[in-house]
């Protein structure tokens, strides 16, 4: 699994993403920081590589919808955190990897073929 001080700095991340607070998500990111999207071209998503933190946590909060339930996970064995409609269905996985106090690297999954096995938590 993730070490403590990742998991804590992934808390941090989906505390302030949860909120849609795109300041306190940039204070989370390295400023060279780098996103990048999956949608398999089926929804709307960055095409290229989006860099930066002032780029990526607009990225990033642009995710949030009403009503979205956002929970911290493990992700192919690393932190991420996950958004999920009322109903449990997934909308996106976010893989963070971390580098020290901050969140270097974002992979977001948006593609809905590969978000079919993320089942709510029971």
């Amino acid at each position: 699994m993730f070490k403590r001080g990742d998991h804590a700095v992934v808390h941090r991340f989906a505390t302030a993403f949860r909120a849609g607070s795109t300041g306190a998500i940039r204070s989370l990111l390295t400023h060279d920081v780098v996103a990048v999207s999956d949608s398999g071209g089926r929804v709307a998503a960055a095409i290229a590589p989006v860099r930066g933190a002032d780029q990526v946590a607009r990225c990033v909060t642009e995710l949030l919808r009403p009503g979205t339930v956002l929970s911290v996970e493990a992700v192919n064995g690393q932190p991420g955190v996950v958004l999920r409609t009322p109903d449990g269905a997934a909308v996106a996985v976010l893989s963070l990897k971390v580098a020290g106090p901050k969140v270097s690297t974002v992979w977001i999954v948006l593609n809905p073929d590969k978000l079919r096995h993320w089942r709510p938590r029971e």
